[in-house]
């Protein structure tokens, strides 16, 4: 798992790239946790080259998220391949995180724009 992580202003962006599993969900993980625990975070997280995706990925999803929240924040996710997104319906979480179709749209729901 490549993870690559830039800001786009005041929106921290991390970039997927391999498979998000038991074996490289810890880093990212730890990661998404510095990332949550700022006061007010923005997170938007591209999984467009995610192929594959097991239950600690969501675990370390879900945890992000519920961090993002306890510090007031927000976490977007976008570009889901048509295999993570299948995970996130099969578990029900589609309607709990926020999901957008590209990071252009994500930005722009950051931006208040949507």
């Amino acid at each position: 798992m490549k993870i690559q992580m830039t800001n786009q202003g005041d929106v921290s962006v991390v970039e997927l790239e391999g498979e998000l599993d038991f074996h490289s969900s810890p880093e990212l993980r730890s990661r998404l946790g510095e990332l949550a625990s700022k006061q007010a975070p923005k997170i938007l997280i591209d999984l467009k080259k995610v192929g594959y995706m097991d239950s600690s990925g969501i675990a370390t999803f879900v945890e992000a998220f519920q961090k993002t929240k306890r510090y007031h924040g927000r976490l977007i996710l976008a570009d889901l391949t048509p295999a993570v997104r299948g995970i996130f319906e099969i578990a029900k979480l589609e309607s709990i995180f926020e999901i957008a179709t590209d990071q252009d749209e994500a930005m722009n729901r950051f931006a208040g724009k949507n």
